[in-house]
């Protein structure tokens, strides 16, 4: 077990592909017993249409095992793994969940295995968004875009990955918006999100080939345009160039992104609230949140032990 001044570094992977699963329930099982088997936390969906998921490892021995299953069985090296490491235990422990979608956006007629945007390696994404043609369009949630954005890019302030379609239909034009480029955390909302505006018409749609964090492990810093810290969907919180841990940290009562002096301030209480939220907060949902946090820190205890 790899360990930096005493703690464990936990191997994460991020990883999804499009992919027809039959038999999901045994799909389930089979992962939930490796993921017991190798202590490994996350969470991964299951889903008719593939699988997407953020796992964490406490050796990169545990995490291959999982990996070279899931490549055997549904050959997810065909779609995105991305590694990169955490000092702290990333989840509380594993959730394998059965869905509709791996990523739900609502619409059956988005279907990447058919019809997808045209895939652009972060080297030669800098060229693409720097074009004055082409819209470069975030289709992450708001929470996720406070840490941080590509220069130029258009922030459609939705609050769940369901409402880029509306964005979309109300507020642009497959006239005028010719050529579109899209990015995400990882490349799997692209995905969908290309496959849906090529059958809204748009003519030309581009996304960033494994999404932000692909870019921020390729393009060195002094070369990039992107600004700010990437929200990662675990612990780490937000990660910067070369997939390093970043500063910024998350309020797990808004999701409101605080930094560590926001933490000294008298309205942040842990897992509870910060100066975004406490106010908006009556005291029955503190004390809810309060008992949720202790419940999450307890089963956290146990899981260390």
């Amino acid at each position: 077990m790899r360990t930096s001044m005493n703690n464990t570094i936990w191997t994460v992977c991020a990883l999804y592909r499009f992919v027809e699963i039959n038999d999901l329930p045994a799909m389930q099982e089979a992962v939930k017993a490796i993921c017991s088997k190798h202590n490994i936390c996350g969470t991964i969906l299951l889903a008719p249409e593939g699988i997407n998921g953020t796992v964490g490892a406490p050796t990169p021995e545990d995490m291959e095992v999982l990996i070279n299953f899931l490549d055997a069985q549904l050959e997810i090296r065909k779609g995105q793994v991305k590694y990169s490491e955490s000092n702290k235990r990333p989840f509380l422990r594993a959730k394998i969940k059965l869905k509709k979608e791996i990523i739900t956006m609502r619409q059956p007629q988005a279907n990447p295995t058919k019809v997808v945007g045209t895939y652009v390696e972060p080297k030669d994404w800098n060229a693409l968004i720097s074009d004055p043609d082409v819209l470069v369009l975030d289709t992450r949630n708001d929470y996720e875009t406070q840490l941080g954005i590509f220069k130029g890019a258009v922030d459609p302030d939705i609050k769940i990955f369901t409402e880029f379609t509306e964005f979309v239909k109300t507020k642009l034009d497959p006239q005028k918006h010719q050529k579109v480029a899209m990015f995400c955390t990882g490349g799997i909302r692209c995905e969908k999100a290309s496959s849906y505006m090529l059958g809204e018409g748009f003519g030309e749609v581009y996304h960033l080939k494994g999404g932000i964090l692909k870019y921020l492990e390729d393009v060195p810093a002094e070369e990039s345009m992107w600004e700010g810290e990437c929200f990662v969907f675990d612990r780490r919180v937000g990660i910067t160039h070369g997939l390093e841990q970043g500063i910024l940290e998350t309020c797990f009562g808004c999701r409101a992104s605080i930094t560590p002096e926001d933490r000294t301030r008298p309205e942040f209480e842990e897992g509870v609230s910060c100066h975004h939220c406490h106010g908006t907060l009556t005291e029955k949902q503190i004390a809810s949140k309060r008992m949720r946090h202790q419940h999450k820190m307890q089963h956290a205890k146990k899981m260390s032990a």
